[in-house]
C-alpha cells in the first residue's frame, strides 16, 4: 500500500522523497500553493509522515499504536547551542499512566530554507481473515475490509495550543509495552474516539467492497 502513495501524492503536490524512512513508514516533503493558503503565508510545504498500521479483525480497535518517533512534541528551542528538544510527555489511561517521549519536532526547517510543520497521518489497513472453504475459493484468504485514515495532531497542537493533551485527557494513552523497554522508546495508543471530537475529519474510513 505504501508504494502507491507517492505516485498519488504528485497529483495534488509537489513531492521530496527525504530517503529517511524504514520499513513501512513514508517520509515526503510536500508543497503546493494550498499549503501556503492554509498557513496563511507563513509556509508553502510540510513534512508528511505517513505510518501503515496493518491490523487484523482480532486486533482491530479503535486506537492505533504509534512509537517514540511516530508522535511529535512541543519542539522547545531554549539556546542555540542546545537545539530542539521535545518536553516528556504525561499518556494517562484508565488504570496506568506513563512518560512518554515523543522524538519529532513539529517544525523542521531543511538547509535550503524551507520550513516544513510536522503533519502525521496513521494509515489503518483492516483485513478480514476468511476461513478455508475449498468448495468457494472466493470465500478464502485475507481481504482488505477497510481503511482508516487517521491525522494525529501537530506537537504544538498538543501541548501549546489549543493543548489537546490537557482537553481531551486520554487522547494519548500507554501502549502495550511492558515495563522492562527503554522508557524512552514506549509506545502509546492514539484514541480515534477522542480523535474524531476534536475534529470528525481526523479519522475517516474508506470501506472496501468484497464481492
Amino acid at each position: 500500500m505504501g508504494a502507491k502513495l507517492p505516485r498519488l501524492l504528485v497529483n495534488s503536490f509537489d513531492v521530496r522523497d527525504t530517503g529517511i524512512p524504514t520499513g513501512a513508514d513514508q517520509r515526503f516533503v510536500i508543497s503546493s500553493k494550498n499549503i501556503l493558503e492554509a498557513t496563511q503565508g507563513f509556509t508553502n510545504s510540510a513534512w508528511l509522515f505517513i505510518d501503515i498500521k496493518s491490523v487484523g479483525p482480532r486486533d482491530d480497535q479503535d486506537h492505533t499504536v504509534m512509537s517514540h518517533n511516530q508522535v511529535s512534541g512541543d519542539g522547545t528551542w531554549e539556546n542555540s547551542q542546545a537545539g530542539v528538544r521535545n518536553s516528556i510527555l504525561q499518556v494517562i489511561g484508565a488504570r496506568a499512566s506513563h512518560d512518554f517521549h515523543a522524538s519529532i519536532p513539529p517544525i523542521y526547517v531543511l538547509s535550503d530554507g524551507t520550513i516544513a510543520p510536522v503533519v502525521i497521518i496513521a494509515l489503518k489497513p483492516v483485513y478480514q481473515m476468511l476461513q478455508a472453504n475449498h468448495s468457494n475459493i472466493r470465500n478464502n484468504g485475507q481481504p482488505l475490509e477497510r481503511i482508516d485514515v487517521a491525522c494525529i495532531p501537530n506537537g504544538l497542537l498538543l501541548t501549546q495550543n489549543p493543548n489537546y493533551l490537557n482537553t481531551y485527557r486520554g487522547i494519548l494513552f500507554p501502549g502495550k509495552d511492558d515495563k522492562s523497554k527503554d522508557p524512552r522508546k514506549l509506545r502509546v495508543r492514539v484514541s480515534f474516539s477522542l480523535l474524531k471530537k476534536i475534529h470528525p475529519w481526523r479519522v475517516e474510513s474508506i470501506l472496501v467492497p468484497y464481492p
